[in-house]
């Protein structure tokens, strides 16, 4: 998600440090459905009813403040990223398969530790995290990974900042 200069909303851009300490800066996460099939059908759509970048991200907008993020209940809670090809970032991510993200909101800050998984194209929390990104950078190259971060709930921790 974006704010409304552009700028990606705090709250999904955790810093990622590894086990070992090694500080990869921030990543831009997504939440996304349990069943993504339904939604991603619609992120689809709405990529290709427009060629217009503007109207495509208002649609976005809208859509996704009016009716993607009403249900709580009917989130995963795993977390995926889009990495271009040749990521850095991805790559030591791939390799410590843990890490910790760290998200700050409102004057807490949360450490949730999780899992790295590779996700193949044809997986559902793939589709749905490319066809999202997708509806706001219409210049995705090919060739992308998506991660998903399967926290280890008993090991989060928060504290006011």
């Amino acid at each position: 998600m974006r704010q409304g200069d552009g700028r990606p909303t705090p709250g999904m851009c955790p810093t990622v440090t590894l086990e070992d300490g090694r500080d990869l800066g921030q990543i831009i996460t997504l939440m996304n459905k349990s069943s993504p099939e339904h939604i991603t059908a619609q992120f689809k759509h709405m990529v290709k009813k427009t060629q217009d970048p503007i109207e495509r991200w208002e649609n976005a907008i809208r859509h996704l403040s009016e009716r993607y993020y009403q249900e709580p209940k009917s989130f995963s809670d795993r977390l995926t990223a889009l990495f271009g090809p040749d990521s850095l970032v991805c790559k030591k991510l791939l390799e410590a398969s843990r890490c910790t993200l760290t998200f700050e909101q409102n004057r807490q800050r949360f450490r949730i530790p999780c899992e790295v998984v590779n996700l193949e194209e044809n997986d559902p929390e793939f589709q749905a995290t490319l066809w999202h990104n997708s509806m706001f950078n219409p210049s995705i190259p090919g060739n992308i990974q998506v991660l998903a971060f399967i926290p280890r709930w008993s090991e989060a921790e928060s504290e006011s900042i």
